[in-house]
């Protein structure tokens, strides 16, 4: 039966009712920082009284918003092993840019899709977690972005941290119909085309496929505004959409593979040819450029989130020997000295919560500072390899 869709706006939020062969689903486009839209929302469920109730939320974020003890249960150290470190920074410091506009505007972030949780639960409704996982997203972006992209999308994040206070009605306004990704990351989504496709074309697709497969009797779906119109495309042919890619994290593409291991055999390459060409001056000379800027650069990164001595240390020896080796990062190293050192206490991941919304917090709180000193020393180890690659390459032209 073909899908009947009917559209119309109450108090600023967009409902669409959609026919699909016989169920019937209340499409709500919510203003994510708007009590207004919350209210409207928690209305709409007590009027609609469906069968289903499906947000965008994945678990993690539900849970998050749900026990008030969820950072209770983390181990760092697996963090650390595993390579989340980035992205639980990363999700760490999106949580406070929300927390700090919700503040702001007197609205608990995610306050609409808690309202329509507690409204649905009311009316008896199934409940359906409709979002892909944060980390999920968070890892694609990440995997398809270049190192300097990286870079540049490290520092984004770090100015959402104070840049809340300069946010004007205008911003507001903007934000009211975009999701707070897509928010946070305009300007890096301008040159790297691809972050959007990840950020929002996936998720409507993820989103159409999750509210068309809960969908029963009469279904209410609470989403971002700015998922209506890709929700409302994609719903109407999910059978196309590759729900397995899409929770997926791509491993890495063959030449990135492939340059992991290139660029180290290039650089002890150039080693051993300025020790044949040039000899022991040019080769030590060699080798102390290439020590001396792995060394410095990570070492600084450790600095810059304020470790203990000995993770300055560990970062400054590990360096220059894991830039060599593929399978090691320093800032790993780093890390895990700085979490035995000072290992965080049950005080801290209780505070964490509170201690993310400043950046004084974020290198005040131990599981955060551990964080910062794993991500900080991998970039300064990687950019002291950029350093240090072309002057190496001078002396062996010089020796040459």
């Amino acid at each position: 039966m073909e899908e009947i869709e009917n559209t119309k706006k109450i108090e600023g939020v967009e409902l669409t009712r959609i026919n699909l062969d016989g169920r019937e689903v209340v499409l709500v486009g919510t203003a994510h920082v708007s009590r207004e839209s919350a209210d409207l929302v928690e209305r709409v469920i007590e009027n609609e009284q469906p069968d289903t109730v499906c947000v965008e939320l994945c678990a993690s974020r539900h849970h998050a918003i749900r026990s008030s003890a969820a950072w209770r249960d983390m181990d760092i150290f697996k963090v650390i092993r595993e390579k989340k470190a980035f992205l639980l920074l990363a999700n760490l410091m999106l949580t406070a840019f929300q927390k700090r506009i919700g503040a702001k505007l007197g609205v608990r972030p995610g306050e609409e899709m808690i309202r329509a949780l507690d409204a649905g639960e009311r009316a008896g409704a199934k409940i359906c977690l409709a979002d892909r996982d944060i980390a999920v997203t968070l890892s694609r972006t990440w995997r398809t972005t270049g190192f300097f992209n990286k870079i540049k999308l490290f520092a984004q994040l770090l100015m959402s941290m104070g840049s809340v206070d300069d946010i004007d009605e205008k911003d507001i306004e903007r934000m009211k119909n975009e999701d707070i990704l897509e928010s946070l990351l305009a300007e890096l989504e301008t040159s790297h085309p691809s972050i959007r496709k990840i950020l929002i074309d996936e998720r409507d697709q993820y989103l159409a496929y999750k509210i068309r497969s809960a969908a029963a009797g009469k279904t209410v779906a609470v989403v971002g505004a700015g998922h209506v119109p890709g929700i409302r495309r994609y719903i109407q042919d999910t059978e196309s959409i590759d729900i397995a890619s899409l929770e997926t994290v791509p491993p890495k593409g063959r030449a990135g593979g492939v340059l992991k291991w290139v660029i180290p055999a290039g650089i002890i390459a150039v080693f051993i040819a300025g020790f044949f060409h040039g000899g022991r001056e040019a080769g030590g000379e060699m080798l102390v450029l290439w020590v001396s800027a792995n060394a410095f650069f990570a070492g600084l990164g450790a600095l810059l989130a304020f470790c203990h001595p000995a993770t300055f240390f560990s970062a400054i020896l590990a360096a220059p020997l894991t830039s060599l080796n593929p399978m090691l990062a320093a800032g790993w190293i780093a890390g895990l000295v700085e979490a035995t050192m000072r290992k965080p206490r049950v005080s801290d991941l209780e505070d964490l919560p509170e201690d993310i919304l400043s950046v004084r917090g974020f290198w005040k709180n131990k599981v955060t500072r551990i964080l910062l000193v794993v991500v900080f020393a991998n970039l300064g180890s990687s950019i002291g390899t950029f350093v240090a690659l072309p002057l190496m390459i001078r002396v062996l032209g010089a020796a040459g």
